[in-house]
């Protein structure tokens, strides 16, 4: 059977997973699709969750969440949970009027900010408390994505399952180890108070999936969850839109990414670093980063102190079929990242046949597979390194064209959205019946009412 057979998978039908259909109700405390591993996670998942048959209700918060919609989607609806949305563009950390307050949460969402807190996923998990216990009965199990939030705790009407991508503690020191003053790491401090709540409601959670054994490690030794609490269920590329087009036309020199440029974790200042080692030998190397340019900030003093304006192109708001045919035209894709809970940008560039250069941080070798065969793997946080691998591939089609060959192998084999919603699926019947098993009075209530809207 060829890769692309495996991939298939099944697809909508009552029994598509070998049992009954399920209603789920999927949480999603910020759902931005193009922007974020959370907001992606929720729009695959909850499409091929769909296609397996189950209803499937998204209940988000700003930026809401786009779903898929077409054939086979039909039991697929989003529920919009509205926030103060104090982060919006184009005024972030604004001061709402008298008129927009409606309840205590919403005092609590402003005074949070205020004080330099970050207060969204404490909010929302009081008010999806809240509209989960008014519809008591609606659901089969109840998906927490990464909220992880007081509210969550008790009697929700049905069996919580939580997914942890990683442990933000994880970025938290990143970020205050990047701090150039104490002034910077008291406010890095006040930002991340939230991981305190995340921390002591993760460890009271019967079921947590995460999407690596990096991650799975990291859950047990930052938070301190129960070993037999935490399952992994790899996610994965859309496939059929990151795949191969040789009508793309490749672009000779051109190294891609995407990173946020002020996000110590990503790692794009030793790329940039690299990329001014690699110009020696390649001179017409060029970078095109997929997220938004910083003004000030380590990569862009490194690229000013390179004299690489011209090499380093930042590009924001494409849309997917875009994004697609930039990674396509590229002759090189990196992930510098000094950590990453799964690395999608590795998974999809992979997916479109595109060689890989990325380093060894967190969970990216499971995802990049062994140096040399599927990718090339670096330490992270050396700009050496990277430029050595950057070079080497540049000056190699015959390595591209192998590499790139078996990364979309390795993908179809192991990172697709049909075999996540498989296995999520299958995590959900466990806490079904661990639920039951620990409260066998408790029975379904007939469902009252949808509650939702597109």
């Amino acid at each position: 059977m060829t890769a692309e057979a495996m991939e298939a998978g099944p697809r909508k039908g009552s029994d598509a997973d070998g049992d009954r259909p399920l209603r789920i109700a999927l949480l999603t405390y910020k759902g931005n699709p193009f922007c974020g591993g959370q907001g992606v996670y929720v729009r695959h998942l909850s499409r091929e969750l769909a296609r397996l048959g189950h209803s499937v209700e998204v209940i988000g918060s700003q930026p809401y969440p786009v779903l898929d919609e077409g054939e086979g989607l039909e039991g697929l609806r989003l529920t919009e949970l509205p926030s103060l949305d104090l982060y919006r563009s184009p005024d972030p950390f604004r001061t709402p009027g008298r008129d927009e307050y409606r309840d205590w949460i919403d005092a609590l969402e402003v005074a949070t900010m205020w004080t330099g807190g970050f207060p969204e996923p404490a909010t929302f998990s009081l008010r999806a408390r809240r509209h989960l216990r008014a519809r008591r009965g609606d659901f089969d199990v109840v998906h927490d994505n990464q909220t992880l939030g007081y509210g969550l705790l008790g009697d929700l009407g049905a069996p919580l399952v939580t997914t942890i991508h990683h442990p933000i503690t994880v970025d938290r020191q990143l970020e205050l180890d990047a701090a150039p003053d104490l002034k910077r790491r008291l406010s890095v401090r006040r930002w991340y108070a939230f991981t305190r709540m995340q921390k002591r409601v993760a460890r009271r959670l019967p079921s947590i999936l995460t999407v690596s054994g990096s991650s799975r490690q990291e859950i047990i030794d930052h938070l301190g969850v129960r070993e037999d609490r935490v399952d992994v269920v790899h996610i994965g590329a859309d496939t059929g839109l990151f795949s191969p087009d040789p009508a793309v036309p490749e672009v000779p020199g051109r190294i891609v990414t995407t990173s946020s440029a002020d996000v110590p974790l990503k790692g794009l200042v030793h790329l940039v670093e690299a990329l001014a080692k690699v110009r020696a030998e390649h001179p017409g190397a060029h970078l095109v980063v997929v997220g938004k340019r910083a003004e000030d900030g380590p990569v862009a003093q490194a690229i000013e102190r390179y004299g690489l304006a011209d090499a380093v192109e930042f590009v924001k708001g494409i849309t997917d079929a875009e994004l697609v045919d930039l990674v396509r035209s590229a002759q090189v894709a990196c992930v510098p990242s000094l950590y990453e809970g799964f690395s999608l940008p590795a998974a999809e560039a992979m997916a479109t046949g595109t060689p890989l250069v990325a380093t060894t941080g967190g969970a990216i070798p499971e995802v990049a597979g062994p140096d040399g065969e599927t990718c090339l793997a670096v330490p992270p946080g050396d700009a050496g390194a990277l430029a050595t691998a950057l070079n080497r591939l540049l000056g190699d089609r015959e390595l591209r064209a192998r590499l790139g060959h078996a990364g979309r192998e390795r993908v179809l084999r192991k990172f697709t959205w049909a075999q996540a919603a498989k296995g999520t699926a299958d995590r959900y019947r466990e806490a079904i019946r661990r639920s039951a098993a620990t409260n066998p009075g408790r029975t379904a209530a007939t469902p009252t009412h949808s509650g939702s809207h597109r």
